[in-house]
């Protein structure tokens, strides 16, 4: 499918924007994914598309955190299997939904999630002691959202966040880190799926990728040095506006 060039240019500094805002705070594909569609792209194309520059983002976003010191490693062993597996198992059951109920479920997800990112706000903070079954429950969380990853998507990175803030008991910045193990993984996999089928527009996602690698590398820097509560306001004033243009597309 061709877009014009101006079109792909635009994507791009969206996928930078969206990269830089998962690295810290998650939801970057409620970015990129109402961007793709209003662009034109058919949904299997949008998902396909999306994954292919996401994994850019989370891997440049993940690799920034190892280094830092900020990922569990033992941790990190189960929860990027478990991602991979999850993110699989829910990018193709995606595949087997009719594309007629698919861009009005996109929506309703979309509208979903970003009520999620906007009202849930795990503290920066966290002084609980390590929960039981610490390694069953993030087991469980890298499974579920995985799924959830592969079948969809945006939100992803904040339901993380929010999941082992409250549940694993970490800090924001760890959550932040440890999430994109599992990101990382549930991105992967859904592309690869993605990839053997054929759903994946290079022409833009090669473009979308390079920005959402800049992006992620630069958010986590961010995210590392602790600047993530300015870059989660931007984000929910960006998604506000996109979930607004995609329900007008619809309806009109």
């Amino acid at each position: 499918m061709e877009l014009p060039l101006t079109t792909i240019l635009a994507l791009t500094g969206v996928a930078f924007a969206a990269g830089l805002i998962d690295a810290i705070a998650g939801g970057g594909g409620l970015l990129t994914v109402p961007a793709l569609l209003t662009a034109g792209l058919p949904p299997y194309l949008v998902f396909g598309t999306n994954k292919g520059s996401a994994v850019f983002g989370s891997g440049a976003a993940f690799w920034r955190f190892l280094r830092a010191g900020l990922i569990d490693r033992p941790r990190a062993r189960w929860l990027f299997p478990l991602g991979f597996l999850g993110s699989l198992g829910g990018a193709a059951l995606l595949l087997l939904i009719d594309p007629k109920v698919l861009k009005p479920l996109v929506l309703v997800l979309l509208v979903g999630a970003g009520l999620v990112v906007a009202f849930v706000r795990p503290g920066e903070q966290n002084d609980r002691p390590p929960p039981t079954r610490a390694l069953l429950k993030a087991s469980v969380i890298a499974l579920c959202i995985g799924a959830y990853d592969g079948f969809f998507g945006p939100g992803t990175g904040t339901f993380l966040i929010i999941a082992f803030v409250t549940v694993l008991h970490l800090t924001l910045q760890q959550a932040s880190a440890n999430a994109k193990v599992v990101n990382f993984a549930s991105n992967l996999a859904a592309m690869l799926l993605f990839v053997f089928k054929g759903l994946v527009v290079w022409k833009v996602s090669i473009p979308m990728a390079v920005g959402q690698f800049v992006g992620g590398t630069v958010g986590a820097q961010l995210a590392v040095k602790g600047g993530d509560r300015l870059v989660r306001r931007v984000v929910l004033g960006v998604v506000l506006a996109l979930v607004g243009r995609l329900g007008y597309d619809l309806l009109s």
